[in-house]
């Protein structure tokens, strides 16, 4: 799940990365990409999955993440540790919340 997610933002697959959010939450991600015109602007350079945590209850996990991006016009690279929620629901893995990153403002 996560590992597919980062790797549709590497590519550009926005509308690819939008299915593992929650349903409530992909069409404004979407928005925001086409407004910010992260088509162009944004590049993820790397990612690295640090670590998952498991709910005792099995259906909410914890992903903390190290991820590398830049937004033009910035020519610097910036870098987080992210930390993802993801719920289970209808059978799959979605985020429902990221926290810093390039994404953290719109996945509160």
């Amino acid at each position: 799940m996560v590992e597919d997610f980062y790797k549709r933002l590497r590519w550009k697959d926005f509308r690819g990365a939008a299915r593992h959010l929650i349903p409530e939450r992909q069409e404004a991600f979407l928005k925001a990409r086409r407004e910010l015109q992260d088509e162009r602007d944004l590049s993820i350079t790397d990612y690295e999955i640090l670590e998952v945590g498991m709910a005792p209850d099995g259906l909410r996990a914890t992903v903390t993440s190290r991820i590398q991006w830049m937004r033009l016009p910035s020519v610097s690279e910036q870098t987080a540790t992210t930390t993802s929620e993801f719920i289970y629901q209808g059978g799959v893995w979605l985020l429902e919340r990221q926290l810093e990153g390039p994404f953290a403002g719109e996945l509160p």
